[in-house]
């Protein structure tokens, strides 16, 4: 055979085999991984609420909020993919497989995240199982939970007199037993704010394995739980106090631990009137 003509052929298949691809691509839905803010519904992002109105299903975690979830329009399907303390709903595997199907299904997803989808919400796995589905999708940021909790405690995430950065690590690894390296996480907090998410089961010990590793026992520890919501709580405290205030408050809800001088530079903000209905005239 001609070797043109046999090029021609082979050429001919190939653009064959991808307009089929492009056409079952075509076909499918599109995932918006989006932010739900650390609570108060009203600190979604004005994109957030377009995603969430245009969706066909919302898949949402335990983190989101009822006050978000209750922005959700009653024509669009929403399903609990959560997991908190151990008790999944699903495993991280099946909700990559779930976001997937469902998109190649046709269906526009909303993926509901708590706080910022880039901070601690495993949104790289999700987005890697996409990307291998040639699944388009795209992320909408929210105000993730150490900001929102600064704004409605009034405790600054910085502040040049004593803090002048911050550091935001998780006390959850792949590994359960896993610790962080205490004598450098210990210098780390002299030096500047460290808010840890998803810590309250660990406080006790944190705070016990902090004093060990040198610092402070009278350091500056605040605990918020529900941070933005209706019911916030915030107590202040030392490493040696705080694990038996929180232990006799029983707190059991999302909460947020802040170690730091910072605490001791809280603001008086005002909550009734972050909570009240502003009047917004559109430009």
């Amino acid at each position: 055979m001609d070797t043109s003509v046999e090029l021609k052929e082979v050429f001919s298949r190939y653009l064959s085999s991808f307009s089929r691809s492009g056409a079952n691509r075509s076909k499918y839905g599109h995932v918006f991984i989006v932010g739900a803010g650390p609570g108060d519904a009203e600190l979604l992002t004005v994109k957030a609420v377009n995603a969430i109105q245009s969706a066909d299903v919302v898949l949402f975690d335990a983190l989101v909020s009822k006050e978000v979830l209750a922005v959700i329009p009653h024509h669009v399907k929403r399903e609990f993919v959560g997991k908190r303390c151990g008790k999944h709903s699903m495993t991280q595997q099946e909700i990559c497989q779930k976001v997937v199907l469902l998109a190649q299904q046709g269906v526009n997803v909303v993926r509901l995240k708590g706080g910022d989808p880039a901070l601690f919400a495993r949104t790289c796995e999700e987005t890697t199982a996409l990307t291998q589905a040639s699944v388009e999708f795209a992320i909408i940021p929210g105000i993730t939970a150490a900001s929102g909790m600064s704004a409605y405690t009034g405790i600054p995430l910085t502040d040049r007199r004593c803090a002048q950065a911050v550091s935001f690590i998780t006390a959850h690894f792949s590994d359960p037993k896993t610790w962080p390296d205490m004598q450098r996480l210990c210098a780390t907090m002299q030096q500047q704010t460290v808010v840890v998410y998803m810590g309250l089961s660990r406080l006790a010990l944190l705070s016990e394995r902090l004093i060990a590793a040198g610092l402070s026992a009278q350091w500056p520890v605040a605990v918020i739980e529900n941070a933005t919501c209706a019911n916030q709580q915030t107590m202040t405290g030392t490493l040696e106090t705080i694990s038996q205030q929180v232990k006799t408050a029983n707190l059991q809800g999302p909460t947020l631990l802040v170690f730091g001088k910072v605490v001791e530079s809280r603001q008086d903000v005002s909550l009734s009137l972050l909570q009240s209905n502003l009047n917004v005239t559109a430009i």
